[in-house]
């Protein structure tokens, strides 16, 4: 959707001099803030910015103390004024499906939400029936919410949401915890609605990826907002030049880098360096000159992206972005230099169900090894076949050294464990927790004492070592869970989906913790994660699809395999982003997505699809405005692969059928 098709006019939502206080305690600081009519408007901050705050005031749940709001024109400054929009405003809470109901089925749940919403029955039947296909859930009418996957539950969480067709649509952090494929969906799905309903909707959203597809975004730092407007604008606030490099010791070569920038994270085997105020030959010398001890083999200067913007601007607000100080948190990886994880033909059937079909990968000490995949691949099955917490149907895996089929208690106690499900006692302090694994392990007093003061100090914990747990935000909740997983000093660490909801910053510092673990400490790593900026991250990516392994590759190889087969990715700026996206499609011309107000293409031959491009454009009457070719990123990959798997599969079953 273009700037060309916002509705001119008074905003939808208009916030001045905004105040909410909790016990005394401001959530929300003198917000400023406004939507127009038509547009998606993302928030974007760390935990306890005041993001939810600010969109329950907004949906008319949640009184706030100070400022002006209005809403869709009308002042809410009581509850019957709240009562008067609610019914022109959709609202989906933070958590996956927790606005449905698990016992009935997708329709039952459509229905329900539509008799709450008066929708009238000669109304509701079309309407259902082309949200229904809109999501792609037609197929599952009739399957129980409880049974569907976490991508399901929020297509029909929108569903819902939507069935009465209200003005303004209000999601916190809608795509928390969904799969690549499910979240493309997902905005897919927004962007044609708010084309075709004259719809306008406010996002909030922990993955600052997905903040280059909202036509505005507002960064939210402690409860006041510190920057506005398109993502091109806000990258601006902060010039820069982002610099990668490739160097030796890696570990040496990071702490280097840290010691002279504030902005540094490592990519597999890159880092990344962020140089606030400087030209890109500025930014290398620089970089060359703090690691002046650790000569690099590569050095290059690229456009910094937005997250470098968003992480600067946020450290301008006195946000802590680096982890505490490294320390031994893992145990010296075995002798003799064999693989940390061998999984060879690992299958897992649950009934006449395979979840886990001949899986093979090997992960050696010091290596980050990403296990990628859509909601319901296998992933969680393979960790707990790995872990000695399932059987294997079939197969064997092996962690450091020891069939995990025949393990006994001691072998367990070299394995670090971080499950998907919430692992602390919220009830517990910060401290306590930690002494608790500790006691679990084994671990002497004395010692569980000193590893928990290092444990602490290293999660950047050591001043809420005394705070409930339960009060924590969600980042410091999972730092504190990878203390507790390391407490013991284990060789290998399973982290199963360790960040879902986890705010930008403290993914940063997560990362920074897991980078050090396996570097200093030769510590293997298997993560899985659905964001694929974390993927980025890793040494070496696994994507599993059905239950197998159909690719095994460093991040970079990935990438040049897509484009060896599907082509370039070209980013295409026109006036009508999303009627350029109709018109392309109708061409023939690849399968266009669009990204807040540019448009991503897969090209095989980018020179003759760039003109092409351009032909169908003015044929349509829309002005391209520029045509290049931009990077793959690993969910360009990720969904690439998938669709191209489920294809095959759906035309292996036509055939069969």
């Amino acid at each position: 959707m273009g700037e060309a098709a916002l509705v001119s006019g008074p905003p939808v939502v208009r916030a001045a001099g905004m105040w909410k206080r909790y016990r005394g305690r401001p959530a929300v600081r003198g917000v400023d803030l406004r939507v127009e009519r038509g547009e998606l408007h993302g928030l974007i901050g760390a935990d306890g910015a005041g993001k939810s705050s600010l969109l329950e005031a907004i949906a008319g749940v949640l009184s706030f103390e100070g400022g002006v709001l209005e809403v869709l024109g009308v002042r809410i400054d009581s509850e019957a004024s709240a009562e008067r929009v609610k019914g022109r405003i959709g609202f989906m809470p933070q958590g996956l499906g927790l606005n449905l109901y698990p016992e009935l089925s997708v329709e039952e749940n459509v229905d329900f939400f539509a008799r709450l919403r008066l929708v009238p029955a000669a109304a509701l039947a079309a309407r259902k029936e082309r949200l229904l296909a809109m999501t792609r859930l037609a197929p599952f009418r009739r399957r129980p919410m409880k049974h569907l996957s976490g991508g399901m539950k929020q297509k029909l969480g929108l569903i819902c949401t939507l069935v009465h067709e209200p003005e303004l649509l209000v999601l916190d952090e809608p795509t928390t915890g969904v799969d690549p494929v499910s979240r493309r969906d997902f905005w897919a799905i927004l962007s044609e609605l708010l084309r075709s309903g004259g719809l306008t909707a406010l996002i909030s959203t922990a993955y600052l990826d997905e903040a280059s597809r909202f036509h505005r975004v507002s960064l939210l730092h402690e409860g006041r907002c510190v920057a506005s407007g398109d993502p091109t604008e806000v990258r601006r606030l902060v010039p820069g030049a982002a610099v990668s490099v490739e160097a030796e010791p890696q570990a040496d070569a990071f702490a280097a880098l840290k010691a002279a920038f504030p902005q540094v994270e490592a990519l597999g085997g890159t880092l990344r360096v962020f140089v606030e105020a400087a030209t890109p030959e500025e930014a290398t010398a620089r970089v060359r000159s703090a690691l002046a001890r650790t000569p690099p083999r590569r050095v290059a200067a690229d456009e910094p992206d937005l997250e470098d913007a968003f992480v600067a601007l946020l450290r301008r607000e006195g946000a802590r972005v680096e982890a505490g100080p490294p320390v031994a948190v893992g145990a010296p990886a075995a002798p003799g230099g064999g693989d940390a994880i061998e999984a060879d033909g690992l299958t897992r059937d649950f009934g006449a169900f395979r979840a886990v079909d001949q899986v093979t990968f090997r992960v050696r000490p010091g290596e980050i090894f990403g296990l990628l995949g859509a909601n319901g691949a296998g992933k969680t099955t393979v960790i707990k076949m790995l872990t000695g917490l399932l059987r294997p149907s079939a197969g064997r895996g092996r962690v450091a050294g020891v069939d995990m089929a025949r393990s006994d208690r001691a072998v367990k106690r070299r394995i670090g464990y971080m499950s998907q499900a919430f692992s602390l006692y919220t009830d517990l302090t910060v401290a306590e927790n930690v002494s608790l694994y500790a006691g679990i392990y084994g671990l002497g007093r004395a010692a569980a004492r000193e590893r928990a003061d290092a444990l602490l100090a290293m999660a950047g914990l050591a001043r809420h070592r005394d705070a409930r747990t339960a009060s924590l935000p969600m980042g410091m909740r999972q730092r504190l869970a990878l203390g507790c997983a390391l407490v013991h000093r284990p060789e290998v660490v399973f982290l199963d989906e360790p960040t879902s909801g986890v705010d930008p910053l403290g993914r940063r510092r997560f990362w920074d913790i897991l980078f050090e673990l396996a570097r200093r400490e030769r510590v293997a790593v298997l993560v899985t994660t659905h964001s694929m900026t974390e993927a980025e991250r890793c040494d070496r990516l696994a994507l599993m699809f059905a239950g197998r392994i159909v690719s095994d590759a460093p991040p970079a190889v990935l990438k040049r395999d897509v484009e060896r087969d599907a082509g370039r990715l070209l980013e295409v700026v026109a006036d009508d982003p999303a009627g350029a996206v109709e018109r392309l499609r109708r061409d023939g011309l690849g399968d266009p997505v669009l990204f807040g107000r540019r448009i991503h293409v897969l090209s095989p031959e980018p020179e003759r699809d760039a003109s092409r491009i351009r032909k169908s454009l003015a044929a349509a009457g829309i002005a391209c405005r520029g045509i290049e070719p931009v990077p793959l990123s690993m969910e360009d990959v990720f969904i690439y692969r998938v669709r191209a798997l489920e294809e095959r599969e759906a035309w292996r079953a036509g055939g069969r059928s």
